[in-house]
């Protein structure tokens, strides 16, 4: 997550919470909002972890804990143009995550946003990858806006002052070293017999011509050297829309995300590419480890086919379905944790400049079109002070090479979809989400459930693009 930061790539996340304050004991104001946010940020002992370089790059960074924050830094205040809809927001969204994160300071930011028509105001949370991943940060969320949150017991970093030191951090570092020296035999058999069961899972199942080839994706309007700007779109579903329609076609809630994704990338493909003839793959982050930390990165990526080449909604949905299944296995077969104990062994020295080099030059991703992520964020509403959380949007960062990420989180009774583009990707990120929203609908048709989405009480209105 560090090392492939670059001027034309941000590795942070954004989290967003549209707050009704209607019924706070207190007329709102930022300084409010300071001082009940304080004790709560302060108990998030991630929040206070900096980064530490090892002297030479010989090694990766290291953190240590601060004793305190500098709240005049990192709370900020925004003001979201008048009249202070959705689409005003996420411009506002979008302008905030087009700049990096300074790592001289705790990896974080956080912005309240005055302005938004009705009682409401925004909290906007910008947190680097590296700090938390998708299951941690909605862990942080979900307690940070309980009403009374219960103790954190969370372990402090503990270091004496000599292991701060030059000679402390090398002596760290050797010691790390070795360790990874002695895993690695152990790494690279893993890596054999895991590799070993994928091929041999694949002859067993034999050819699947309508699924896109592992590792190939097709050239698309969505892949290209992204540039350091960025657009932000957001809309809301109501989740017992999405789990009828899931049951009624017999498949999981993520295959209806990675479905709809589908059928909203096929009508974005035919405009901005006048075909849409091949099937993408997506790069879908998957969670391993501890299910309830609440910092770091303890993912993978599943890598499955999108089929925007099908026409028929149900179609779509099967082989979604059936492509969503293989991925899955192969990543069992293969080792969730496979991928991740490798970057152990990027070399810190020459892999940031290896990775900047990379992403203004390269022309295409690698492996995968675009990002789409399905995050479970919290299952009860949040309350602080008299306010509520109405709504809840969070997306995670632009990868090399792609320029788009679709990010869906549950909250309560909705589903929520967040897209980040670059400048160049649409000429609007709400084509996007729109695309999504008439995507969800024609796979409802298509399964026989009829009548009007669910309006999502309390939410701002949508954004209409013209077509």
């Amino acid at each position: 997550m560090l090392y492939t930061e670059a001027p034309e790539t941000h590795m942070h996340t954004l989290k967003v919470g549209i707050v009704d304050v209607a019924g706070m004991r207190e007329p709102f104001d930022v300084e409010v909002f300071r001082r009940i946010a304080r004790e709560r940020l302060h108990a998030l002992a991630p929040l206070r972890y900096q980064l530490v370089d090892i002297p030479l790059r010989l090694h990766h960074p290291m953190w240590r804990e601060n004793e305190e924050i500098d709240y005049d830094y990192h709370l900020r205040q925004v003001v979201v143009p008048s009249p202070g809809g959705r689409r005003e927001l996420d411009e506002v969204i979008g302008h905030l995550a087009s700049t990096p994160l300074d790592r001289s300071r705790p990896l974080w930011e956080m912005y309240v946003a005055e302005g938004l028509a009705g009682d409401r105001i925004v909290i906007i949370h910008k947190v680097h990858h590296v700090l938390a991943d998708g299951v941690a940060s909605s862990n942080q969320m979900a307690w940070a806006i309980q009403p009374h949150p219960p103790e954190l017991s969370t372990a402090p970093l503990v270091s004496r002052d000599a292991d701060r030191t030059a000679a402390g951090l090398l002596l760290a570092a050797a010691r790390d070293h070795a360790r990874m020296a002695w895993r690695l035999p152990g790494l690279l058999l893993r890596t054999s017999t895991g590799v070993a069961r994928v091929q041999r899972r694949a002859w067993e199942r034999g050819r699947h011509p309508e699924l896109a080839a592992a590792f190939a994706p097709p050239p698309s309007f969505l892949n290209h050297v992204v540039s350091p700007v960025r657009r932000f779109a957001t809309a809301p579903l109501a989740l017992a829309d999405v789990k009828q329609t899931a049951k009624a076609l017999g498949v999981t809630l993520n295959d209806m995300v990675l479905a709809t994704a589908a059928g909203a990338l096929r009508e974005l493909l035919i405009r901005y590419d006048g075909a849409a003839d091949r099937p993408l793959v997506a790069g879908v982050p998957v969670s391993y480890g501890n299910p309830d930390r609440l910092s770091g990165n303890e993912f993978s990526y599943l890598t499955p086919s999108l089929a925007v080449h099908v026409a028929d909604p149900l179609k779509r949905v099967e082989l979604t379905s059936v492509a969503t299944r293989i991925a899955k296995e192969n990543h069992q077969l293969l080792g969730p944790s496979l991928l991740p104990a490798w970057m152990n062994y990027l070399p810190p020295a020459v892999a940031p400049a290896a990775f900047t080099w990379q992403a203004g030059r390269m022309e295409s991703s690698a492996v995968m079109n675009l990002t789409i992520s399905n995050v479970p964020g919290p299952r009860e509403r949040g309350s602080i002070e008299g306010a509520t959380i109405a709504e809840i949007y969070s997306v995670g960062p632009l990868v090399i090479g792609s320029g788009m990420n679709i990010t869906v989180w549950s909250y309560v009774d909705q589903l929520n979809v967040s897209v980040l583009t670059d400048d160049l990707t649409t000429g609007d990120p709400h084509e996007v989400t729109d695309a999504m929203v008439r995507s969800f609908a024609e796979i409802r048709r298509a399964a026989g459930l009829t009548g009007p989405l669910t309006t999502v009480a309390d939410a701002l209105p949508p954004v209409t693009v013209a077509r």
